[in-house]
């Protein structure tokens, strides 16, 4: 098998870290990222985070090449990936300090984006950051045309997919006592929200 490379990862992967390193301490120890996807986020930014075990996660067709990045690179703190798929498994066994996910939300049915929620308030400890990257809609408008054109690319892939609006999901998180601490503007339209378990 060839190794996977997304070329979205390495054009978005400073901006991310850059705020990353603003909000992980110190003193967190482990992260869970959802949906790993090649797994070269995991790859480009443990390095920066030596006190921090990185594991991975992602459905199983995808952890063949995750591993291969892993085993290229060396990096001692992340994990080969676990299974995990909303809506079809149980939550990692894991007790992060920080969720991440990148570009998974609009991915994901909008029945399997309220099940990861709803997962995040059943399992995650008091003072859990999560971390998500990715475009949103506000006022249930496109923020841009490109991101118009993408969500029509999307939903022509899986009629299922589609960017979701930033209101829905803050009160999703909202109802499982989850709440917004910055929504972060990134480059080419796309936002990080930044998310504490009360």
């Amino acid at each position: 098998m060839t190794k996977p490379n997304a070329p979205s990862c390495e054009r978005n992967q400073q901006a991310i870290l850059n705020v990353l390193k603003d909000i992980i301490k110190p003193t967190d120890k482990h992260l869970l990222e959802i949906g790993s996807g090649t797994g070269q986020h995991a790859i480009f930014m443990s390095p920066f985070f030596p006190q921090l075990q990185w594991h991975t996660s992602d459905v199983i067709d995808n952890h063949e090449g995750i591993n291969q990045w892993i085993l290229e690179s060396k990096c001692g703190n992340v994990s080969p990936p676990v299974f995990y798929q909303s809506g079809m498994t149980e939550f990692p066994n894991i007790q992060p300090d920080v969720i991440y996910t990148a570009n998974t939300l609009h991915i994901m049915s909008w029945k399997n984006v309220q099940n990861l929620i709803q997962q995040f308030g059943e399992n995650l400890k008091q003072g859990t950051q999560v971390v998500i990257y990715g475009p949103f809609n506000y006022n249930h408008k496109f923020t841009s045309e490109s991101n118009a054109k993408f969500d029509v690319w999307l939903k022509e892939q899986e009629p299922h997919r589609g960017i979701r609006d930033f209101e829905n999901i803050n009160q999703l998180m909202q109802n499982v006592g989850i709440a917004l601490k910055q929504d972060i503007a990134m480059p080419a339209n796309n936002r990080i929200l930044h998310f504490s378990k009360n």
